[in-house]
């Protein structure tokens, strides 16, 4: 994957302390649109993505947290059941289902 390729990427986070847990969501936040807890969707370069990690890397302890990142296919689909994913008023759209890119977009 070329370093300056847009894709979609899920990122998740299991913490063990609730410390550590606020700054790992201020950070996550910040970066990226959330799905579910602790689960979230960041539109980033491979570039982008790898300053992620790498921030998350400082703000958790390996031997008692989990952080995950998985690169979404270009062509996903996204089957959603149950409550909302984004809070009232807000939809996550993709622009053209040919690309990677993701916006959070007020519906109101």
């Amino acid at each position: 994957m070329a370093m300056n390729d847009t894709r979609t990427w899920l990122i998740a986070y299991d913490i063990a302390s609730p410390k550590r847990l606020g700054r790992v969501h201020r950070y996550v936040k910040s970066v990226a649109a959330p799905a579910q807890y602790s689960l979230y969707v960041a539109t980033e370069t491979t570039r982008g993505i790898e300053t992620i990690r790498d921030e998350l890397a400082t703000r958790i302890d390996p031997r008692e947290d989990d952080v995950r990142i998985y690169c979404l296919p270009k062509r996903t689909r996204i089957i959603h059941y149950g409550r909302r994913s984004l809070p009232e008023g807000l939809l996550l759209v993709q622009a053209n289902p040919h690309e990677a890119a993701w916006r959070i977009l007020n519906a109101g």
